[in-house]
């Protein structure tokens, strides 16, 4: 990642006094002090989305798409051996001035991490990063960029409080694992201590990659059943396709399938999602809900992307929305929604 000019700059002033009583510092030293600085990144992301309920009604949004700011760093402790953080916010607003001081708009704390990795032991980190479940099997749902139908896969341990650990390749295999502590008055635990667990393997050898992962779910949602799920993938040249299964008693089971084609500076992807709800599921008990979704990407430059993204989702009476009848809000459901998004992402 290239050092921005914000990380320039306070690596400038950081030194300053330092160069002012050292004035035989070198060029090469002070570029070694330069490196050793951390990296500034970040993205600004915009959409204009327009959703609309069968038979019900429809609006259009134009909103920030997750606009985030973040600072790496990492150093070497040992021969082979590196420390490394990561702090990063997102929800900045950017399409309003001043709208993150309201609501669930505010500037939250994304992830925040600390670890140590080596080629011999692999990595150990602390904090709140993307959890093993979701970076082994949940490619589909995660990749794209409004994700305004994807389908939820039910799994409940969260990204914060984790600590996390990714064993080296052994012949393509690594293995995965984190465990959440949740103190007495986390209330991820439901005001009582707990420790989600979640554990993964992933197999990759020429162009294919396949991976499996549970997650223990032990949490406060009153469903301890653990959540399993399995992925695979191929890569063919410029064509990549991915296979998902996902599975939880009383629950759901979701499925999914997916291809992405790169051409030139293009991506197009195509994906079709379906959640079977378990008939002792808490939501939607019973029922069905399915999604396909279309994206065509364009890198304009090596800063810049955007992209159209529609949505058509199906299934038996779940999507939700409030009308007004008499002056009072009903609240009635449709089998068929569907949304169609533009936008731009410009990252650094």
């Amino acid at each position: 990642m290239k050092k921005t000019l914000i990380a320039s700059a306070i690596a400038a002033i950081s030194f300053s006094g330092a160069a002012a009583a050292q004035t035989t510092l070198s060029a090469s030293e002070m570029a070694a002090k330069m490196d050793s600085m951390p990296s500034v990144y970040g993205n600004i992301q915009y959409a204009i989305a327009h959703d609309n309920f069968d038979g019900g009604p429809s609006n259009i949004e134009h909103f920030d798409n997750g606009s985030t700011l973040g600072v790496v760093h990492d150093h070497e402790i040992a021969p082979g051996v590196t420390g490394f953080f990561k702090i990063e916010i997102d929800r900045l607003g950017a399409d309003d001035i001043g709208s993150f001081q309201s609501g669930n708009d505010r500037i939250r704390i994304d992830e925040a991490y600390i670890g140590v990795k080596g080629d011999r032991f692999g990595q150990v980190w602390v904090g709140s990063d993307d959890s093993t479940y979701e970076r082994a099997v949940t490619e589909i749902s995660e990749y794209f960029e409004v994700a305004a139908l994807n389908q939820f896969v039910d799994y409940t341990t969260g990204e914060g409080d984790l600590v996390q650990y990714m064993s080296p390749s052994f012949g393509g295999l690594s293995l995965w694992g984190a465990v959440q502590i949740n103190g007495d008055n986390d209330t991820k635990g439901g005001n009582s201590k707990s420790y989600p667990y979640q554990l993964a393997a992933v197999y990759a050898v020429d162009a294919l990659e396949l991976a499996a992962a549970v997650d223990s779910n032990d949490t406060s949602d009153g469903n301890n059943e653990n959540t399993y799920g399995i992925r695979a993938s191929f890569d063919m040249d410029a064509l990549r396709v991915t296979g998902e299964f996902h599975t939880r008693k009383d629950a759901s089971d979701t499925f999914g399938i997916a291809g992405f084609y790169t051409l030139g500076r293009n991506t197009f992807a195509l994906a079709y999602e379906l959640t079977q709800y378990d008939d002792n599921a808490s939501n939607f008990a019973g029922l069905d809900s399915d999604t396909v979704t279309l994206q065509a990407l364009h890198n304009v430059s090596d800063n810049l992307y955007v992209y159209v993204e529609g949505y058509l989702g199906g299934g038996d009476d779940v999507y939700e929305y409030t009308d007004t009848v008499g002056g009072t809000a009903v609240t009635r459901s449709t089998d068929e929604r569907s949304v169609a998004a533009i936008g731009a992402t410009y990252y650094f």
